[in-house]
């Protein structure tokens, strides 16, 4: 199956990916100087940061999955779903 290694490293470079966006658009922020601009760029953080959270958590789920029961997995995707609606 997948080594535990490979699935942390790529949990860990989805996230640093995650952090240059955001640097990234605070840059950009910072140099268009623009109150519209900065609200534009953040809209597109807010529909990069969820699914940054769901592929992240997917990936660490199928790391435990063997060690987890079928009923915590659904806590846990349940857990996830409730995060993003009360985000909305």
């Amino acid at each position: 199956m997948f080594k535990i290694e490979n699935l942390l490293y790529a949990m860990i470079f989805i996230r640093v990916i995650s952090s240059l966006i955001e640097l990234s658009a605070a840059y950009l922020m910072y140099y268009f100087k623009s109150i519209e601009t900065a609200i534009r760029i953040n809209a597109i953080l807010g529909l990069i940061g969820p699914m940054i959270l769901i592929l992240v958590t997917f990936i660490g789920l199928v790391g435990i999955s063997s060690q987890l029961s079928l009923k915590n997995l659904i806590l846990i995707a349940l857990g996830v779903s409730l995060i993003l609606l009360g985000t909305r």
